[in-house]
């Protein structure tokens, strides 16, 4: 395995299986259809990108074809493309290619510009070069471009045998194809889409929907989805892994493409630009700003018109849910057809056994039912193949039997589905009380100041990113004197929560009330957060998530997202909120500082939770 794959053994992991609720019968009666044998050769496509399209780069990909599929008997297509750091050999993107070929599809799975044996630099998913390199692969499997036979012959072939869609009864140049992927290759569909109509559906998975929210998020001063006013806190572990990641991967691929490492080493000259000035400033400034949200599709989401079932992880720290819910709204707002999923894994942990595994084809999993569905019915055109429910979501606290051979079923009682929209319905308020309590009364609070102090340290540990789970699993910690905690009494009654908690601040912030004018380096970053606390007063902070804040006007009230997660509080526990001044995984404060949370009965602070079947406390 190289090196530099760091991100794709988790994206592989996600990519080695779907999701699918309860299978159903159209899933059933095609499972011998899903076993077809088919060919596999590599191949190179030459393209030329950016935007004069004067840019030319070589594309490394694996051609599958479905032994049935023929000139005489052509078959629908799936593109896919690797995760970051990742290429076409990874075992997730081979797996799900073999997957869907077995299948019955024509697959070309390809390494992404910038890794994996093809040419030219990163680019970040950029429409202009990923998107359009993207556009001309579609151009080969609509057989109006050849491909080169990677064999060292330099022969070129057409691929003449793939589905088109008609017009008044006659094929035109439109390949009905559909596009899958994680992480990078969740963002590259939408890149595609936004260049070429042809694409018919997409699945993106644990992607991102606005960049400068994954590297630097900031959850106040929300602007529309995840996207900002006030310039967030940069993720520092995960920006060096990001970059790092890429770097190594252009040195190792030296011989391939001497010039993907001239100046910015493997990434265009602005991303180096980019992860000098997070690294530095700890926010992102207006360039860095601009060159993430251009490669986002919160910047063209109105360029998507395609059914997208959006999966995304509930165990995931650098695309958190939050990125899917805004997608998925934005999507739904526009009238295009969207579904949505949150199932166990992500990029910060592994999926639960029988969620996620293409290895073993489409059928014997939960998300590879879903997405051989979506599919059929969108690219195959089978209007009986189910497009599933509108919203579901993974319960980790659901037991199933997790053996290899039932997992793939037994895996759907851990769902919850629902034919309607997510909402994230804001169901109950608390209030913070004194300087340690949340009440359910509002007659009930007790004016208080909890103060703590901010230093320019990471103070608090929430994670070390991309690791937990596999070499680090320390419990999440907090300095004494260094953060806020509100917390209920015990619960009478288990609680579960379902989306994204909403937070309303009171602070007193002498420091950054004089600073903040100055920009935002002069602003008071705080990481909120929400404890489940045991009987023995251990906490667990669920999949590590929590909503760093820069604030725009500490002198005004501040309203937060918190994590948006799918997580039950037992009986006999207690829920925490917990205002931290750092954290090790982030960038902090410039100026140290003293903060007060404020509340009082004529000016509370409040916490509004979306539960499923409301709050009871003892």
């Amino acid at each position: 395995m190289r090196r530099t794959a760091l991100l794709a053994p988790i994206v592989a992991t996600l990519l080695l299986a779907p999701l699918g609720a309860s299978q159903p019968a159209s899933a059933v009666a095609a499972a011998a259809a899903h076993d077809l044998p088919y060919t596999k050769i590599p191949i190179l496509i030459h393209v030329k990108v950016g935007p004069n399209n004067d840019t030319p780069c070589t594309i490394k990909a694996d051609k599958y074809r479905p032994t049935r599929v023929g000139p005489g008997h052509p078959g629908p297509a799936i593109l896919t493309t690797n995760g970051f750091g990742g290429s076409k050999d990874d075992a997730g993107q081979s797996g799900a290619a073999s997957a869907f070929a077995k299948a019955g599809y024509v697959v070309i799975s390809y390494s992404g510009l910038g890794f994996g044996g093809s040419t030219c630099k990163i680019t970040l998913d950029d429409p202009a070069y990923d998107g359009k390199a993207g556009k001309q692969v579609l151009d080969v499997l609509a057989g109006t471009r050849p491909y080169t036979l990677d064999d060292g012959s330099g022969r070129k072939a057409f691929m003449p045998y793939v589905s088109k869609e008609t017009v008044n009864g006659r094929p035109t140049q439109d390949p009905k194809v559909g596009m899958v992927g994680g992480s990078y290759g969740g963002q590259i569909q939408f890149a595609v889409a936004e260049q070429d109509p042809r694409v018919d559906a997409i699945i993106p998975q644990i992607t991102w929907n606005d960049l400068s929210y994954s590297l630097a998020p900031n959850n106040t001063d929300i602007t529309r989805g995840v996207t900002y006013g006030t310039p967030g806190v940069a993720k520092k572990q995960w920006i060096d892994l990001f970059f790092g990641v890429g770097i190594t991967d252009g040195l190792q691929e030296t011989q391939v493409d001497p010039t993907r490492n001239a100046g910015c080493p493997n990434f265009r000259t602005e991303a180096c630009t980019a992860a000098t000035q997070l690294n530095t400033a700890g926010y992102p400034d207006a360039a860095t700003l601009a060159l993430a949200r251009h490669a986002s599709v919160s910047s063209y989401m109105s360029r998507i018109k395609i059914p997208t079932l959006l999966v995304q992880g509930e165990h995931d720290t650098l695309f958190n849910l939050q990125e899917a819910i805004a997608t998925y709204r934005a999507l739904r707002a526009q009238g295009t057809e969207a579904r949505m999923v949150w199932f166990s894994g992500g990029h910060s942990g592994s999926n639960a056994p029988g969620d996620f595994d293409l290895s073993q084809g489409v059928d014997n999993s939960h998300l590879g039912r879903r997405y051989i569905d979506w599919m059929d019915r969108y690219v195959r055109g089978i209007t009986t193949a189910s497009a599933g429910p509108q919203f579901e979501y993974f319960r980790d606290w659901v037991h199933y039997d997790t053996s290899s051979a039932n997992a793939g079923t037994a895996v759907d009682q851990a769902y919850a589905r629902s034919s309607d929209a997510y909402k994230g319905t804001l169901t109950d308020r608390l209030y913070l009380s004194g300087t340690d309590t949340l009440t359910p009364a509002a007659g009930g609070v007790t004016t208080g100041g909890a103060q703590f102090a901010a230093t320019s340290n990471g103070t608090s540990y929430s994670e070390t990113s991309a690791l937990e789970g596999s070499t680090v699993n320390n419990p999440p910690s907090d300095s004494p004197g260094t953060f806020a905690a509100y917390t209920t009494p015990v619960l009478s009654k288990a609680a579960v929560m379902v989306g994204s908690p909403r937070l309303r601040l009171h602070l007193t912030a002498p420091v950054a009330a004089g600073a903040q004018s100055s920009g935002p380096a002069g602003k008071l970053v705080l990481f909120t957060k929400i404890y489940d606390v045991a009987p023995d007063n251990s906490v667990k902070l669920q999949y590590r998530l929590i909503s760093p804040i820069r604030v725009k006007d500490v002198t005004a009230p501040v309203t937060v997202r918190l994590p948006a997660v799918a997580q039950r509080f037992p009986a006999g526990h207690r829920i925490r909120l917990v205002v931290a001044a750092g954290d090790q995984a982030y960038a902090n404060n410039d100026t140290p500082q003293s903060v007060t949370v404020d509340t009082s009965a004529a000016s509370p602070s409040i916490l509004d939770l979306p539960l499923v079947g409301g709050l009871s406390l003892q």
